[in-house]
């Protein structure tokens, strides 16, 4: 579970998303980023239990900095809204899928999977997906993995308009091929952030969804 100061603490710097706010309540920050951080290498130390892949990582080598990159946005708030880990061998900045947990009041969630890989690395995965698309949809239809993520997630500007290159339209993997990332995610609500039930519910929803990270990560691995 997370400590209740941690969800405030993003709350209220949300509301004031500024330096001289942040440094006067840095203490505030540190205490919920460790919250945060304990609570991710508990579930590390779970899910490398069936995924060895993962085994020796540190929540460190998972969780992203708060510090926002704002060289060439136009959006000038200096620090993220949330706290975020994305769990996979080779850390935060492998290329490869892996598992993520995004924490923001009223907007946090569970998931993973491979998000805007290179266009080499997507082309691999394409291939893998129509050369085995049985196996894929076995993956996806999997009866905990629909309870848990209902499908692979389809929203705004995720998939392309045409069909990739080298594809037909009559394609039966054709929702899945046009894909610019694919991934799974769970909402969560608020109040199950603070309970004991969150360590359990986080851990069976990335042990459901290492089928498809073993599917997509084999084909990355490919030639």
């Amino acid at each position: 579970m997370l400590e209740p100061q941690t969800l405030k603490f993003i709350s209220q710097l949300k509301k004031n998303n500024n330096k001289p706010w942040f440094d006067a309540h840095r203490a505030q920050y540190e205490a919920a980023r460790i919250d945060f951080s304990n609570f991710i290498q508990l579930v590390i130390d779970a899910v490398q239990k069936s995924d060895t892949t993962i085994t020796g990582l540190t929540a460190k080598d998972c969780q992203f900095r708060i510090n926002r990159d704002i060289r060439f946005s136009k959006d000038k708030r200096p620090y993220k809204e949330n706290f975020g880990a994305f769990i996979c061998r080779g850390g935060k900045k492998s290329i490869y899928a892996g598992y993520y947990f995004h924490l923001a009041p009223g907007n946090s969630f569970i998931g993973g999977g491979l998000w805007q890989p290179e266009p080499e690395n997507l082309k691999k995965v394409r291939q893998e997906i129509d050369y085995n698309w049985e196996e894929f949809q076995s993956i996806i239809k999997n009866k905990n993995f629909k309870k848990i993520y209902g499908d692979l997630y389809k929203g705004e500007d995720m998939s392309l308009s045409r069909m990739p290159k080298g594809y037909e339209e009559d394609n039966p993997a054709i929702d899945y091929l046009k894909l610019k990332s694919l991934i799974a995610e769970t909402q969560i609500g608020d109040e199950e952030l603070t309970k004991a039930t969150l360590h359990k519910k986080t851990v069976a929803a990335f042990e459901a969804l290492q089928p498809l990270l073993n599917f997509i990560n084999r084909s990355l691995d490919s030639e």
